[in-house]
């Protein structure tokens, strides 16, 4: 990871990228509420649509999205954002990284700073924000266009006029009080705006110094990520199926699963050296590595996607007797709050774009899968994001981008909360 300074820039790829303003939470801190500005190359918005925040948490283009806020266990406290550098529209030449305060002065806010990270985790750069005083609104960085690819510049230019002034500066146009006109007829409601993040990480109201809420930014509309695949398979039925045996074999399934569906795949073994489940092409050959644990007592859950065209196919490996069941998906455990677990499991997490909290015990390895349902309308497959690669004691937060599946690898108990 580079540690740059102020006006300091280095190149980043144009791919996706999280980006996270962090700083230390404690009495009398002000909470931090990141955005961000897609600007062209005249540095102004072309509509308010531009500017992405907790109240509008999607660009139309899906090239920005703001994830939520959390909370690491020494109080660091992170407000995200997600950006596909790729996705950005010609014509739009810069993406500010910007942030206000809720009722204080930067001044107040401890060890701030801004990160900018890939999916897995790595860093590709930190700026750190040491000359805050009054400020109540801060530009920490910005991405621009250079020689056909993207850089990241180190900016720390601070606004005493909160969120309002900074947006202004940018083009938002930023509505006057109305005058009340007496015996006026009620106004139609508003279009629905997007779902709210879960109340263990929602943003708070918006900050007192900056205009009044309907000075705000009109939400723009966009749509969701296709959560049909999800919802459909949740509601699937069919009886479960279980298998015993004994070390090597390969399982072939009744036919009367659903095809291209995701099932729940289930394995109980006691004093194996070794568990593992792979699923097996059309051929009988290991495909696909399912699960693998090392643990004494297994009772451990994947997934297995099933064929369109034929039954689904298991390889298992184990030393000792086992039991294998395939389930529905609906009886994977659902992520709503916290839960706990310990060694390979799967969960389903069915809200919006936010941040979770990960805690491992174990001493080996600590892996988390996100699959959720591609923007691409053309793209039938789920995405993947890898959230968590970690080995050892560990406590951590990552983004997760829409509703879908997390298959956890693990070697010991582990704890995951939504909003950290």
């Amino acid at each position: 990871m580079t540690q740059m300074t102020k006006g300091g820039n280095l190149p980043v790829p144009a791919a996706t990228l999280q980006v996270a303003v962090t700083w230390r939470q404690g009495a009398h801190v002000p909470d931090v509420d990141v955005s961000a500005l897609l600007l062209d190359a005249a540095g102004r918005v072309r509509s308010d649509a531009d500017l992405v925040f907790y109240n509008q948490p999607a660009h139309p283009s899906g090239a920005v999205r703001h994830l939520g806020k959390g909370r690491g266990a020494d109080g660091t406290g992170a407000d995200w954002l997600w950006l596909d550098l790729a996705a950005v529209e010609l014509g739009m030449d810069r993406v500010v990284v910007a942030a206000s305060t809720d009722a204080g002065t930067f001044g107040q806010v401890p060890f701030l700073d801004v990160r900018v990270a890939l999916p897995d985790g790595r860093q590709v750069a930190s700026f750190t924000i040491g000359d805050a005083s009054t400020e109540t609104a801060f530009v920490f960085g910005e991405f621009y266009r250079r020689n056909g690819g993207w850089k990241f510049r180190a900016v720390g230019q601070g606004y005493a006029s909160g969120l309002a002034g900074l947006a202004t500066d940018f083009g938002i146009s930023v509505a006057e009080d109305p005058q009340p006109v007496p015996m006026a007829p009620a106004p139609a409601p508003p279009p629905p705006l997007p779902p709210a993040p879960p109340a263990s990480y929602a943003p708070p109201a918006a900050p007192s110094h900056a205009a009044p809420s309907h000075a705000a930014p009109v939400a723009a509309s966009f749509p969701a990520p296709p959560a049909d695949r999800l919802a459909s398979e949740l509601a699937l039925s069919f009886p479960p199926f279980t298998h015993h045996a004994s070390g090597k074999e390969r399982v072939t399934c009744p036919p009367n699963l659903p095809p291209g569906a995701r099932v729940v795949v289930e394995i109980a073994c006691r004093d194996s050296i070794s568990v593992n489940i792979d699923s097996c092409d059309a051929y009988g050959r290991a495909d696909q590595d399912l699960l693998s644990t090392y643990e004494d007592d297994v009772h451990a859950r994947t997934f297995a996607t099933v064929p369109k065209d034929r039954p689904l196919s298991l390889l298992v490996r184990a030393d000792t007797p086992w039991t294998l069941r395939v389930l529905p998906l609906a009886h994977a455990r659902r992520l709503v709050h916290s839960l706990d677990g310990r060694g390979p499991d799967l969960l389903v997490y069915e809200g919006p774009a936010g941040v979770l909290s990960f805690v491992h015990q174990g001493r080996s390895n600590f892996v988390v899968w996100h699959y959720f349902a591609s923007h691409d309308p053309e793209w039938e497959d789920d995405e993947e994001d890898l959230l968590v690669n970690e080995v050892g004691l560990l406590d951590v937060l990552a983004p997760v981008q829409a509703p879908g599946i997390l298959r956890i690898e693990a070697d010991g108990p582990w704890r995951i909360g939504v909003g950290g």
